[in-house]
């Protein structure tokens, strides 16, 4: 769902880094920060599937609301980076990236060992981050091409979700989970790799980005298993 989210916030470029240890302590808050933002998404989450506001809203207002909504927080954190509201800005839309989840994680839950299947999007998702950290410590070559593909990809998802709001094709909602998982997994290598090569200097920028990557991840894996447990 957050593939123009994605996108837009690619567009805000960085300057390089003059030095190692400045790198990896952007790569070193990153990584902190992007731990402490799980801890407002799993509370908003808690709260949707507990108050169920978001599935009360209707599949296409719940859609308006989370675009314009992310929208806005997006704009907000680039305009809070470099000051002290940067992190209270990034933690309120982590907040609310996961209220906005709560509606396919209580339509999981209300299924047959429901709970398993979200810890099993939860650990995929992990595999596939710290298998993309990895890769991403040992490519030597510029991604920056790789970078603007992606972009265009997160783009043609944008629009076939949209679509398939209104054809809800069950074989094109697979597919596009399935080019979810790969495309921001792909994101994670370009992202972590534009941190450790100086190319992204702000770590609430970088946070931004990485949390994105992996909040598509997670919500790809967890559709798909729900998709499958639905039809068993």
């Amino acid at each position: 769902m957050d593939e123009g989210l994605r996108t837009t916030q690619n567009q805000f470029g960085g300057y390089a880094v003059p030095s190692v240890e400045q790198r990896n302590r952007v790569l070193r808050n990153t990584y902190w920060l992007l731990a402490l933002s799980m801890v407002p998404t799993v509370l908003g989450a808690w709260l949707g599937v507990a108050t169920g506001i978001v599935a009360a809203m209707g599949v296409g207002m719940s859609f308006i609301v989370f675009m314009v909504g992310a929208f806005g927080f997006i704009y907000a954190i680039e305009k809070t980076k470099n000051s002290a509201a940067g992190v209270p800005v990034l933690l309120g839309f982590t907040f609310f990236m996961g209220l906005m989840l709560s509606r396919l994680l209580a339509f999981v839950l209300g299924m047959n060992g429901g709970s398993a299947l979200i810890m099993t999007a939860f650990g995929g998702t992990a595999v596939a981050f710290l298998a993309m950290a990895t890769l991403s410590t040992m490519i030597k070559r510029d991604l920056s091409t790789m970078g603007k593909f992606l972009s265009i990809g997160a783009v043609m998802l944008l629009v076939a979700i949209v679509v398939n709001l209104f054809v809800q094709s069950s074989a094109l909602f697979v597919t596009i989970a399935v080019l979810m998982v790969g495309i921001f997994s792909a994101f994670i290598v370009y992202d972590l790799k534009r941190v450790r090569d100086g190319e992204e200097t702000n770590y609430i920028s970088a946070t931004l980005a990485i949390y994105l990557d992996l909040y598509n991840v997670f919500q790809a894996l967890l559709s798909l298993l729900g998709f499958a447990g639905s039809r068993d």
